[in-house]
């Protein structure tokens, strides 16, 4: 007989990788614009800090919650550009957003709990609040206003279930960088209701034309009700670094270091050495990099917009476009499945995440350099010029 693997396996979502899973099975020259991966190499000051550390014998165990002189930095950071009051205690050092954000649907959500995202939504947060015990619940942005937050078409979803709230910002796959406004929009919610808020930040750094992230945890009233993620993975190109942190209230950080510490007790150590240089290092670094996406950015959505039934709207933060392709009549997974047949090009159907992407791709330009973006556009301008 075989064995029963446990329910949490069995009664929840499968994890799925949308395009990248079917075209990874396909031979051909093919172009990847449907991975959040980052184009540029991690910074030579980083890596050369982080192999000082290992040469120098910081290969043993470490702080639990991540090394003091790094969540110094990553506190001094918050105080300073995020405007989030917090000290380096209220720290933990994670393997990446992907563990941060497991360790706080863990921490704070129980069977029968209801954890709201907004769509189109994260389709990885599914897995992690179900693993949780907890059930998902959808509330639209307000597509005819841009994606923008709306608290009167949230409202009517939040139940005597509800828990906590998961917020993307910038936004993943749309491109927004809500404003102070919808911000507060969410924090009214989240204090009348008594919400958590799960703020998913990993895209901080990368906006553009003077658009302003601003963290919710920095608004009024939120510290105490808000977990805050960040990670060096796309600012900092250090993906297969596997970094991130948890920022929060003293009281919401004992819960999290119950699921860090019992699942990989620390992050690696010498690597943490180089997460220190990118924090401290030269912000002409930084700036330079996204400066270069901007200019990726620039292309794309020129491209785009020339195309017979695209338009995409402006792209405030994040690395992705995100088209309308509603005007083709195809929709969002045909139009993916024909461009990745016909072209060679691999782009994510909006509908990867939720309903409420129907009729978008979101289509990575942070992923690759100038001339293979301008040979994926001029394969994707020839496919919808024949429609």
């Amino acid at each position: 007989m075989p064995i029963r693997p446990a329910r949490r396996i069995t009664e929840t979502s499968p994890k799925d990788f949308g395009m990248f899973a079917k075209a990874s099975r396909m031979p051909g020259d093919l172009i990847h614009l449907e991975l959040g991966m980052p184009a540029e190499d991690t910074p030579q000051h980083i890596k050369d800090a982080t192999i000082a550390a290992l040469q120098d014998g910081a290969v043993h165990y470490s702080d639990l919650q991540g090394l003091p002189d790094l969540r110094r930095a990553i506190a001094d950071k918050l105080r300073r550009k995020n405007n989030i009051d917090i000290t380096p205690d209220e720290i933990i050092v994670t393997n990446g957003l992907t563990q941060a954000s497991f360790a706080a649907f863990m921490a704070f959500l129980d069977e029968g709990d209801e954890c709201l995202l907004l769509a189109p939504y994260y389709p990885q947060h599914v897995g992690k609040a179900e693993l949780a015990g907890a059930r998902v619940t959808i509330a639209p942005l307000d597509a005819a206003n841009g994606f923008s937050i709306n608290s009167a078409l949230i409202e009517p979803h939040i139940t005597p279930a509800t828990r906590a709230i998961a917020l993307i910002n910038p936004c993943n796959p749309t491109g927004r960088v809500y404003s102070r406004d919808e911000l507060q929009q969410l924090a009214d919610l989240a204090q009348k209701h008594d919400l958590l808020v799960l703020a998913d930040e990993v895209y901080e750094e990368i906006t553009y034309d003077g658009a302003q992230h601003i963290s919710i945890a920095s608004l009024p009233g939120m510290k105490e009700r808000t977990i805050t993620m960040c990670a060096f993975t796309k600012s900092h190109a250090m993906d297969g670094w596997r970094l991130g942190y948890i920022a929060a209230d003293a009281a919401l950080i004992g819960p999290c270091m119950k699921i860090t510490t019992n699942e990989v007790t620390h992050v690696n150590t010498f690597i943490q050495h180089g997460a220190l240089a990118a924090l401290t290092g030269d912000p002409a670094v930084l700036s330079g990099m996204v400066a270069r996406d901007q200019t990726r950015r620039d292309m794309v959505v020129t491209r785009l917009n020339q195309m017979p039934g695209v338009s995409c709207a402006p792209v405030e933060g994040t690395i992705y476009a995100f088209p309308n392709i509603t005007a083709t009549g195809l929709s969002a997974q045909d139009c993916a499945d024909q461009l990745l047949a016909e072209t060679g090009v691999v782009v994510e159907a909006g509908s990867f995440y939720g309903p409420a992407g129907e009729g978008h791709l979101r289509v990575c330009f942070g992923c690759a350099e100038l001339d293979v973006l301008t040979e994926a556009m001029d394969r994707m301008q020839r496919f919808f010029n024949a429609r």
